[in-house]
């Protein structure tokens, strides 16, 4: 269907008039002389204006050669539940009305029986089973003012998407074609279950479609498998740097995507399989830069904490955790909450996920010899006060990380380690002598991602003896508590958890650490003095936000299963 709604027909006209031709409504004669009038117009809507015929006309035809019921929508009233089944804006996108509900199916009325491509598009988009029936694109269009209160030209309030290339040139909107309808309806669908992740995958004999919400895949409708190839061109083409012809090697690619008022960057990659090609897309939300310390789940002591350790002057402080735990998000609130016109804050990133007002952000690019290293001693000649680093990998950028802090900048980096004084040691297994990372790291924060209890519908829990046991809670920290447990509702689509939060173990360096890392100290024992001076370990922090309702214990077990004492 293209723009000009209402439309008579988005597929071959000559067909289409053929038709009407046989079933006796033209002669020959009509049809030619039409033809010759529309030029290189509507041959159809030629006849329509001529009044030789008329949309009903042309829809009671189409929906009998497609076995489709036609109905009259000015004789129908569809009751509410029918008319919520269908958004505002899923209907003005796919031009369908909903008018009924046979047992469990929803009768929709289109204006095009033979665009079965928005059919299938619109099957997917609301996951159910939908029987169609026609109707004229007037009737349609009338019905979509008067139920939804679409304006005259067919616009729907709210926001529309807005998708622009990694260049920032516009790129083609939601409109024509189904398939771009469908990956931006799908797109949309994952911004509104708050995803993080999209995954597209073909198998053998479906195309499978994942988001990845709260840190768990859940499977969505599955697109037919048809159209596999189409939805993943039509990715590659946004990322505006992708290539559609080439299908044998990975690639990489970025899509911006504005709702409303709101900007999204999508990451894409993509990457051959025995069933073709899988996308995985990133989703970076940049409202998340703005999120406060309480907000990634620190309790108020840990906090007053961090907060004095990044009003240092100097020193390094690491956040360590596995991929995906949320180290980049920590930094980047840290650095927000940094960022003053009187501090120069320079990082060094591969590749910069957010981009930050007010901060100087240097990409890597191995390719041109912009590595890690090769950045950061160009940075200390900008003369910043604060050096953001997204990873210390090696032992060339351990060394001008320990060198930046010693010469009066702080530094902020992550690590891959298990717990926050494994970072010690792997500092020193890079390379870095004891007596270097004494005098410079300040604090480790060693953090994971638990999901967090919908606010909406928590209600009061139990533990059973394996959590109690496992958590090591006695009955009196249970019964000063307020445990609670998911219940699941429509504020967080049934599952009880909604968004997630950090659980943090803070590794404050003192005097007596130091001496012990310079006399080369083992984890163990770090560990053990850590815990002395009141460190907390992850579980622990876990079991205080699970005895004030914040999360579950399941949660937190099975994300702690490596925080052995």
């Amino acid at each position: 269907m293209n723009d000009n709604f209402p439309n008579i027909v988005s597929h071959n006209e000559e067909f289409v008039v053929e038709i009407i031709r046989e079933v006796g409504l033209l002669t020959r004669h009509q049809v030619e002389h039409a033809r010759a009038k529309a030029g290189a117009g509507s041959i159809v809507r030629e006849l329509i204006d001529q009044g030789l015929i008329s949309q009903e006309d042309v829809a009671r035809t189409l929906a009998a050669q497609n076995g489709m019921e036609f109905i009259d929508l000015s004789t129908i009233a569809p009751p509410p539940d029918v008319l919520q089944a269908l958004d505002a804006e899923t209907a003005k996108r796919y031009r369908a009305v909903p008018v009924a509900m046979r047992e469990s199916t929803l009768v929709v009325a289109i204006g095009d029986p033979m665009d079965m491509e928005t059919a299938d598009a619109l099957s997917f988009v609301l996951n159910r089973d939908i029987e169609y029936v026609c109707a004229t694109p007037d009737s349609i269009k009338k019905s979509l003012a008067d139920f939804y209160g679409t304006d005259g030209d067919g616009s729907i309030n709210g926001s529309d998407v807005t998708l622009t290339t990694e260049g920032g040139d516009e790129a083609t909107t939601a409109g024509d074609a189904p398939i771009i309808k469908m990956v931006s309806m799908l797109l949309l669908d994952a911004y509104n279950h708050r995803a993080s992740d999209i995954h597209l995958e073909p198998l053998e004999k479906k195309f499978r479609v994942r988001f990845r919400i709260d840190g768990v895949l859940q499977e969505m409708p599955s697109p037919p498998k048809k159209l596999h190839s189409a939805i993943i061109s039509r990715l590659k083409i946004m990322s505006g740097s992708m290539s559609i012809a080439e299908k044998r090697v990975p690639q990489d690619g970025r899509i911006q995507l504005k709702l409303g008022k709101k900007s999204l960057d999508l990451r894409v990659s993509s990457i051959p399989t025995i069933h073709g090609e899988s996308i995985v897309m990133r989703i970076l939300d940049k409202s998340s830069l703005a999120l406060g310390l309480p907000d990634l789940g620190f309790l108020s002591d840990d906090q007053v904490k961090f907060e004095r350790l990044i009003g240092m002057p100097d020193g390094i402080i690491l956040v360590t955790g596995p991929t995906g735990s949320g180290k980049t998000t920590t930094l980047y609130s840290a650095l927000h909450y940094m960022n003053k016109p009187d501090r120069k804050i320079i990082t060094v990133e591969d590749p910069v996920e957010y981009q930050l007002s007010g901060i100087n952000q240097v990409p890597v690019n191995t390719s041109i010899g912009m590595s890690f290293p090769a950045a950061l001693r160009s940075m200390l000649r900008q003369a910043p006060n604060i050096i953001m680093i997204g990873e210390i990998r090696d032992l060339e950028t351990a060394g001008i990380a320990i060198n930046a802090s010693l010469t009066g900048h702080l530094v902020l980096s992550t690590l891959h380690t298990n717990d926050a004084p494994g970072a010690i040691a792997r500092l020193v297994d890079i390379g870095i002598k004891p007596f270097l990372v004494s005098s410079s790291v300040r604090a480790v924060l060693a953090q994971r991602l638990v999901r967090r209890l919908c606010s909406a519908c928590k209600e009061p829990g139990e533990l059973t003896v394996y959590e109690a046991k496992g958590l090591r809670i006695d009955a009196l920290q249970i019964m000063e508590g307020s445990v609670q447990k998911a219940h699941g509702c429509e504020n967080c689509r049934g599952k009880g958890f909604k968004g997630r939060m950090g659980i943090f173990e803070l590794f404050m360096i003192d005097d007596e650490v130091r001496h012990m890392i310079i006399n080369g100290a083992t984890t163990i024992q770090l560990r053990s003095r850590a815990r002395e001076l009141g460190m907390r370990t992850l579980r622990e922090d876990g079991v205080r936000k699970v005895l004030a309702g914040m999360t579950t214990a399941e949660e937190v077990i099975t994300t702690t299963m490596t925080d052995v004492e």
